[in-house]
């Protein structure tokens, strides 16, 4: 069978592929420490399932909007003008299959073939993929530890041409787990509107901060800004709802038509009656994610503690999010080789650099439970004396 071309232009996710290893070794009997997922371990709070039972119960099981149930869109526009001070109404939201969707919902709406997408890297691994498959080329442009992994505004200005349709911006950020200032941002947001480009701004970590980090929504900045600006968000890492599939895009009215139509012929709506949880997740307290970060925190003070006493790794202190980006260049081995003689030998799944841009790093992931990140880096430490 002859595949499209398109298929051959995208790898597949190496982050799947080595959390799915490790699930089957598990399977097997194994005992595997996993540092693999971007995925809270906690269950997702109760209030939200109940919002759901109730919406199953109610008969919320038929088609909806391709949009999204109007009542989420408009929760989700005031929590964007409450908590991001972005003044959007229910017409600028779309809800998405997941944070993923909204954005390749919006690469497909956006891109014309040969347009050219702005990556600092290290990036989340499908943003390229997702430009390439809508025949966008994407524009990587490196940061350094030494830079906190943060594109600086001369690197966005000179990595800018007259083929410049968006720049991409996480914050916080995976997998580096940096955050960048809001006097950041605002520098970053003076070149958007100079260069008259659209930024994409991917805040799905935006609730998981440490040490009185900021986060500041770039649209917020200013009115000029704030029209060149697409958000991206979901509730997977901040309520603990990786698999009920729920992300959300907001931006400009024409933009959010489109990715509704695209929307209408792909997936058409999210499932219904999930929707409700979502919307008990906005409209409540927000103290189950106070809960949760609170534990992250734990978590993230041990794995520093630890990293600090082993040699030849080393990693910035992450700011948000639940990653550490670990250097590996004084082990002389790149990342895919590192991670994969660290499962087989030692039982720990760790991602490889490479997938995120960077072969001199690999990334662990702290939303696992005390022991097991104690355990696993007990293995980490061993595996270093062992083989260095």
């Amino acid at each position: 069978m002859k595949l499209a071309a398109r298929v051959g232009q995208v790898t597949p996710s190496l982050t799947l592929a080595i959390a799915a290893k490790a699930k089957a070794m598990k399977a097997d009997g194994i005992d595997v420490c996993s540092f693999s997922a971007g995925e809270p371990d906690f269950d997702t709070p109760n209030h939200i399932k109940i919002a759901a039972e109730n919406a199953l119960k109610a008969g919320k099981t038929k088609y909806g909007p391709a949009a999204g149930e109007p009542q989420l869109r408009e929760a989700i526009a005031q929590k964007l003008k409450t908590d991001n001070h972005l003044d959007y109404s229910a017409k600028n939201v779309i809800v998405t299959n997941g944070g993923k969707h909204s954005l390749f919902n919006l690469m497909l709406a956006l891109l014309d073939p040969g347009d050219e997408v702005i990556i600092p890297a290290p990036f989340w691994l499908s943003y390229p993929e997702m430009v390439t498959l809508a025949g966008g080329i994407p524009v990587i442009i490196s940061t350094t530890a030494e830079s906190g992994y943060k594109i600086t505004p001369d690197q966005l200005r000179s990595a800018c041409t007259p083929k410049t349709k968006l720049f991409i911006l996480n914050s916080p950020s995976n997998p580096t787990g940096m955050v960048y200032s809001p006097d950041e941002i605002r520098a970053l947001a003076a070149v958007v509107v100079e260069q008259d480009i659209l930024v994409v701004s991917d805040e799905i970590y935006e609730k998981i901060l440490y040490n009185n980090a900021q986060h500041l929504s770039i649209g917020a900045v200013s009115e000029e800004v704030f029209k060149r600006t697409i958000i991206s968000n979901g509730f997977a890492k901040a309520y603990s709802m990786t698999g009920w599939r729920i992300g959300y895009l907001a931006g400009n009215e024409e933009l959010i038509q489109a990715a509704s139509t695209i929307q209408s012929h792909s997936t058409s709506n999210v499932c219904t009656f999930a929707q409700y949880g979502a919307i008990a997740a906005l409209e409540s307290d927000q103290d189950c994610v106070q809960e949760m970060l609170a534990a992250f925190a734990l978590r993230r003070v041990a794995v520093l503690e630890r990293i600090r006493g082993m040699s030849c790794i080393s990693c910035p202190e992450p700011e948000g999010a639940f990653y550490v980006f670990l250097n590996i260049t004084k082990t002389g081995m790149k990342s895919l080789k590192f991670c994969n003689a660290l499962l087989e030998s030692h039982q720990v799944a760790a991602i490889p650099g490479i997938a995120f841009g960077d072969d001199d790093c690999i990334r662990l992931s702290y939303a696992t439970d005390l022991p097991t990140i104690e355990k696993g880096l007990d293995r980490l430490e061993k595996f270093l004396q062992q083989y260095l």
